[in-house]
């Protein structure tokens, strides 16, 4: 028969084709298998780790300005936002919830690990968002309200006031009873000329530690101390966050799959 040549050239080449397919699909199905996977990030969980909220004033006098010498227009909730924002990262194993009080009180985050989320939020707060006035010992019962229900064997409240409270509904002596009860610390900071003597007590009878700041820097000061004075100690184990990339190797085995199957049946 002429040209007999070609079929065989034809017939060589679907060889060539079907064995690279058959190949494919093997490697695709046994990578697939194999569960390759990207590792986002790795998150220590601690068993004695610390549960912290941090209670903020967003009344109508936290934008005065004059706390940063350095920038004199700069508002005293500003400034506040940037220490806030430095010091929530330090934080890579504890829980993290952020409470902000005005004439009421709104939890802006719960409980999380997501440091990152929660300083975007940070940047988003500002001063009036849940009124002017300032009630201040509600927002401890707030605090208390995310806390007393955690894990952690250490919970801390980090309370930032730069009035007196005028807005509140809670009795104190109650709150001071609630902090009791569930162990939680506060410690209290309070900026230039707010009620010392209410801040006082409430670190006292919680344990805790009552600080005034009359400047940016000694703001920056106080939240570092926090810092070195709160610390968790005992890792008990990992959370790794996984993007898994199976799907990858097994769509393209399944595809050789397909066309190895319809070149077969051409023959």
């Amino acid at each position: 028969m002429p040209h007999l040549n070609i079929f065989e050239q034809s017939r060589h080449k679907s060889l060539i084709i079907t064995t690279i397919l058959k190949y494919i699909v093997i490697i695709g199905s046994i990578t697939a298998l194999a569960s390759p996977y990207k590792q986002l990030n790795t998150q220590l969980v601690k068993n004695d780790g610390i549960d912290i909220v941090l209670s903020l004033d967003t009344s109508g006098s936290m934008k005065e300005k004059g706390l940063n010498q350095e920038n004199r227009n700069e508002s005293r909730f500003k400034v506040v936002k940037d220490i806030v924002k430095d010091f929530i990262p330090k934080r890579v194993n504890d829980n993290i919830a952020i409470v902000v009080f005005g004439s009421s009180v709104m939890m802006a985050t719960p409980l999380s690990f997501d440091k990152q989320a929660q300083n975007e939020i940070v940047d988003y707060l500002e001063v009036g968002i849940v009124g002017d006035k300032t009630a201040m010992i509600d927002s401890l019962a707030s605090s208390v309200n995310i806390l007393k229900n955690a894990k952690a064997k250490s919970k801390i409240v980090i309370l930032l006031s730069d009035g007196e409270d005028n807005a509140s509904k809670i009795p104190f002596d109650v709150v001071l009873k609630l902090l009791k009860k569930y162990a939680v610390k506060v410690y209290t900071i309070g900026i230039g000329n707010s009620n010392k003597i209410i801040l006082n007590e409430i670190a006292k009878q919680t344990n805790g530690k009552s600080y005034i700041a009359y400047s940016k820097e000694d703001l920056n000061d106080i939240y570092n101390q926090i810092d070195k004075l709160e610390k968790s100690k005992i890792e008990s184990n990992k959370i790794t966050f996984k993007e898994y990339l199976f799907f990858y190797p097994l769509f393209f085995a399944i595809i050789a799959l397909i066309l190895y199957i319809y070149l077969k049946n051409r023959e």
